[in-house]
Parts: structure tokens; sequence; C-alpha cells
């Protein structure tokens, strides 16, 4: 179901409005040997507009959320599809996490991660990120975490650099991601007190995995009226 988001002045109308604005901050990608990683679910819409803007190649890197036990809404890492895991310290500490809470919420994420890595995949081959500009795009940064865990993943492909790219992401974020990436591209950065990505975008939803799926279709029915790079 897709929700009216309350905002009355939203920055983007839906995840490809968004990908299209964060298009127009990426141009001067196009002429270099470029792969476009999305992070589904929600990235892979931001993604295929990027990757057809550029005439890059596209694919996923799957990377999610750690949820904090009893509260899930909210995360204290994030795990990408190669086991990488990166840990948001401070607020493990602040929750009291103990090493077994954490080891079984890794091992849950992980296996529900596979599971996603096998639909998107569908016996596809990973792509070849070596010596390539790597682009991972997701629908917005809160916190950051799953960003990160998806860039030291990729990182160890040795891509030529890794660029993440958000519509929308907070200035915490920004900085907490810039520690990990080559270079952090927006097409809007602000700083408030409680970010939701949801809140910057008219309509919302918690994008089903068919209907991510339906993005890697388009781009590959698409892809040959641009002219891939690299």
């Amino acid at each position: 179901m897709v929700y009216r988001q309350p905002n009355p002045s939203p920055l983007f109308e839906n995840r490809f409005d968004a990908g299209r604005q964060l298009a127009e901050n990426l141009s001067t990608f196009r002429n270099e040997p470029v792969i476009v990683l999305a992070i589904p679910n929600g990235g892979l819409p931001v993604g295929l507009q990027v990757a057809l803007a550029l005439g890059a190649e596209l694919d996923v890197v799957v990377a999610r959320k750690l949820p904090i036990p009893l509260r899930p809404e909210g995360g204290f890492g994030a795990v990408a599809d190669d086991g990488t895991t990166v840990l948001n310290h401070e607020l493990v500490r602040s929750l009291g996490l103990t090493q077994p809470q954490i080891t079984y919420q890794t091992a849950k994420v992980r296996k529900d991660i596979r599971q996603r890595s096998l639909a998107y995949r569908n016996n596809r081959p990973l792509s070849v990120v070596t010596g390539k500009t790597a682009i991972i795009v997701d629908d917005g940064l809160a916190s950051g975490y799953t960003m990160m865990a998806a860039i030291e993943s990729v990182r160890r492909r040795r891509p030529a650099r890794i660029i993440a790219a958000v519509p929308v992401a907070s200035e915490l974020a920004v900085r907490t991601v810039s520690k990990v990436a080559d270079r952090v591209i927006t097409a809007h950065t602000t700083l408030v007190p409680k970010f939701y990505v949801s809140y910057f975008y008219r309509f919302w939803n918690d994008m089903p995995e068919e209907e991510a799926i339906k993005c890697l279709r388009e781009w590959e029915t698409r892809r040959f009226k641009t002219t891939p790079k690299g």
C-alpha cells in the first residue's frame, strides 16, 4: 500500500522522482566506467533512474539494519550480503546489548539477506566492479549504517572508488558515511531533530520485493536504449 505523507512540501513525489533528481547531481560520472549498486528494496527505483541517466550497469548490494531487540524500528548497525557487519558501538554500549544478543540478531538478518539475494540474483553472478566507479544508491540516509555496511562489502571487490548517493540525508548520516565512502552525494541534506526518510516523499510505501525486482527487469529492457559505460 502506498501512503500519502502529511508533509505539505515534500522534496520528491516518489522514489522514481527522487532518482531522477539525484541523477542530475551525478551527471559528471556519465563518461566514466560506472556501475550503480542499489540497496533494495527502496533503493532500486532510485538506482534505476540513476543507471538509465548515466547509461550505467545496474545491480544490487543487499544490506539491512540490525534491529534493536524489542524496538525493531531502530537499528544498532547493519549487515551486508557477504557477511560484512558494521556496528554502532556507542549505541550498543548505551543499550547494554550483549554479545549473544548481537550474534542472534546478526544471524537472523543474514538468513533474511540470503533469501533476498537469491530472489534478486536469480542465478546471476556478481557484477564486476573492479576498477570501476561504484555508485551505491539508497532512498535516503537516516543513520547511515546500512550504507556503511554496503560500502565495506563492495570495497572488498576492489572498485576504483565508491560514491554513496542518496536523494536525501541527515547531516549526521553524511558525516558518518563520509568516513568510509570516497564521496557522498545527495540531492538534499538536512538538519532536523528527528530524521525520517519517508517524510521527504509525497507518496511512500514499504516497497514489496516484487516491485523492486521489476526495476531490475525494467533496466534489462531499457538498457539497450542507452549507452552503458564500462
